[in-house]
């Protein structure tokens, strides 16, 4: 099982409604004993409300100051800004991390948006249960 803090849930829908309508991006990193610690809103690169690509020059910053810390990726991180929290095909065919899990944030219901986390690769998508503590 996999618990998110719910200071960095927060942070999330925060950084999710703040890019409404486009959707937003973020990575997520945790510490050694594989516990999430942090939230990094990152820039959506496409700036449209269907697709979201990270930064590439705030990607490698945000990943050297994961290094600097001993963090490790733990989760891509984007919204959906009307749809569920469901992977789509492009977002099965852009996975380029099997080993980090894909956290969707939905806000087709801004009052009560849904995150889920999933593993892709290859296209294959499993859900993973995540609670929110």
């Amino acid at each position: 099982m996999n618990e998110l803090d719910g200071i960095l849930f927060k942070e999330m829908v925060e950084h999710g409604l703040a890019g409404f309508p486009n959707e937003a991006c973020g990575l997520v990193a945790a510490n050694g004993e594989g516990r999430a610690v942090r939230f990094f809103p990152m820039r959506n690169a496409d700036a449209s409300p269907v697709t979201y690509r990270l930064d590439a020059r705030e990607q490698l910053k945000v990943f050297g100051e994961m290094d600097e810390r001993g963090l490790e990726l733990w989760a891509i991180f984007h919204t959906h800004t009307h749809s569920e929290a469901y992977p789509s095909e492009t977002d099965r065919r852009q996975a380029f991390y099997p080993e980090a899990r894909y956290m969707i944030m939905s806000l087709a219901d801004r009052e009560n948006p849904v995150l889920r986390a999933f593993r892709i690769s290859d296209g294959d998508f499993a859900e993973e249960e995540l609670t929110i503590g």
